[in-house]
């Protein structure tokens, strides 16, 4: 019998399937779902600290613009009313979706104080564990970098003192030293770092000179950007790595776990196929596994890591210059 049960954020899991924060998991019928198509736990659709205070139209413009352009996802993007919930719906969410595999609440913020006060709320109303989404785009060139990672730090050291659920840290991979903030986080108390936020970025109209919001959906090349930050984190952090981004199928788990990740996170190849897509993923990982004679997810755990590994060039500045000088122009016709 193929063990897939793993730990994360020191809870017990079936299997590293994890359905990430998306619309996918804004309902406890759609949670339910997932749970029987194979996930092992989900993250709530992040709630951000300014809806706590500001409904805002132009957001609600801003992120729906763009979905009609995959037909076969749109049943699974629910209406702005009912995905962009308000405090006491997000609260009321929660509860409501506690009825199976473990729920991982998403909050979003933009000032310390905000995050600490819903976190403890998130916390009562029984999440199993809190993931923190330090989504931000500094536009001041006054604000330094290390200014920067000096406030995420200090968010994450605050929380955990106000909170004894499991936190988990989605950072963006425009970090100028990733291992040193990782180590940083680690130290201040998070349980897990979450690699990595996906930026949604701006399109330009030409013909009108206007800036228009876009909404894509990840594509499995971004998953390399994952596993290399993963396999070289892998052994140096208490905190456990969540790979997310890119994940959109059994082999992307499998490939995920050798990196040295606890989970994979997936949503972008659910709104892609639908939920039933995950069975087919969670069936491709248990013939992979027998095929490969792997008994456990724990027996591959990091076996791809850097440390793991005989040569590391490949994670290291070696692998550029191999890249470049294996690179042949072709001959013309």
């Amino acid at each position: 019998m193929i063990d897939l049960t793993t730990e994360y954020l020191g809870l017990k899991l079936k299997s590293p399937i994890l359905v990430s924060s998306s619309p996918l998991t804004d309902s406890p019928e759609n949670i339910q779902r997932l749970e029987q198509a194979g996930a092992a736990a989900v993250v709530l659709p992040s709630i951000f600290e300014e809806q706590l205070t500001l409904e805002s139209n132009a957001l609600d413009s801003d992120l729906s613009r763009g979905t009609e352009s995959f037909a076969e996802s749109l049943s699974y993007f629910p209406a702005y009313e009912s995905y962009r919930q308000g405090h006491d719906a997000y609260l009321s969410h929660i509860l409501r979706a506690k009825a199976g595999i473990p729920v991982l609440a998403s909050l979003n913020g933009a000032t310390a104080g905000g995050w600490v006060k819903f976190a403890k709320e998130i916390e009562q109303a029984g999440a199993d564990a809190l993931e923190l989404n330090t989504y931000s785009l500094p536009t001041d060139p006054r604000v330094t970098s290390a200014a920067i990672e000096d406030g995420i730090v200090d968010l994450v050291r605050q929380v955990k003192q106000s909170t004894t659920i499991p936190i988990a840290v989605k950072l963006s991979p425009q970090f100028t030293s990733i291992p040193h903030l990782a180590a940083r986080l680690d130290k201040a108390g998070a349980d897990a770092v979450v690699l990595f936020n996906r930026f949604y970025q701006p399109d330009f109209d030409i013909e009108n000179l206007n800036v228009t919001p876009t909404l894509t959906l990840s594509r499995p090349e971004e998953l390399l950007l994952r596993l290399h930050w993963t396999a070289i984190l892998y052994g140096d952090l208490s905190a456990d790595i969540a790979v997310t981004g890119g994940v959109h199928s059994a082999q992307d788990v499998l490939k995920a776990i050798m990196a040295g990740g606890q989970v994979a996170m997936l949503a972008s190849a659910l709104l892609a196929n639908g939920i039933p897509y995950l069975a087919t993923i969670h069936s491709d990982l248990l013939r992979w596994m027998e095929e490969h004679e792997y008994q456990s997810i724990r027996q591959m755990r990091g076996s791809l890591s850097r440390r793991s590994v005989p040569d590391a060039s490949p994670f290291e500045r070696g692998n550029y210059i191999k890249t470049l000088s294996s690179y042949t122009l072709r001959k013309p016709a």
